[in-house]
């Protein structure tokens, strides 16, 4: 019994919680990062005046799931409509520039909320990787999503549209996460912003002792 005990508790090791709440600007260009200043991406944004928001809760690790919790609007121009994290669904898009700075493309709503995963490289002295496409509820309903190394990514709310909470893996290879939202281009007019919180999904042994009492014993 001593035996099966500690074999048990190895795996409670301790997670994060979740880390205070960090703004993401309406602004925030995820095509942008990663990228030294005065780099330039989606006609005419420059680095760092529109670069996405590097989160810096707790340390990214590959294998993590990571939950997502967001408020808050924005809007892609003056005097356009804000709307909130899972972005406007009447109006779906991709980025016109296409995959930059060694970045993927996307498909999804605009003024999304959004992340990529970068390692400790800059992003555009390898390819792009090929692009998700979250233009269908479905898609965006996702449970649990795997992005690759610097390819973008939904995020919204986080939550599907049932109330479920959903998690996001970290990729092989990834030691940064940037957040940003979803326009075509020129992200310099934009306003507003989310108020997005991360934390680590405990793995299901760790929450399973946590009921029973063992965790972190």
């Amino acid at each position: 019994a001593p035996l099966a005990a500690a074999a048990l508790l190895s795996v409670a090791t301790p997670r994060p919680g979740p880390a205070q709440p960090v703004s993401v600007p309406g602004t925030s260009d995820p095509w942008l990062a990663g990228m030294p200043a005065g780099s330039t991406a989606s006609g005419g944004d420059v680095a760092p005046a529109q670069s996405p928001v590097l989160f810096g809760g707790f340390a990214i690790t590959p294998g993590q799931a990571l939950g997502f919790r967001a408020v808050g609007s924005v809007t892609n121009g003056p005097g356009l409509v804000f709307v909130g994290p899972d972005g406007d669904l009447s109006q779906i898009t991709a980025h016109l520039a296409g995959a930059e700075n060694g970045i993927s493309n996307v498909t999804m709503p605009l003024n999304a909320l959004l992340g990529v995963f970068l390692g400790p490289a800059q992003p555009s002295l390898t390819p792009a990787p090929g692009a998700l496409d979250f233009s269908t509820a479905a898609s965006r309903n996702y449970l649990s999503l795997a992005p690759g190394l610097k390819q973008v990514f939904f995020i919204g709310d986080g939550l599907t549209g049932g109330g479920a909470a959903q998690q996001v893996v970290v990729p092989a290879g990834a030691t940064r996460l940037f957040l940003g939202t979803m326009d075509g281009f020129e992200w310099s007019n934009n306003l507003g912003e989310f108020r997005v919180t991360v934390a680590v999904v405990p793995e299901p042994a760790t929450g399973a002792l946590a009921g029973l009492g063992l965790a972190g014993a």
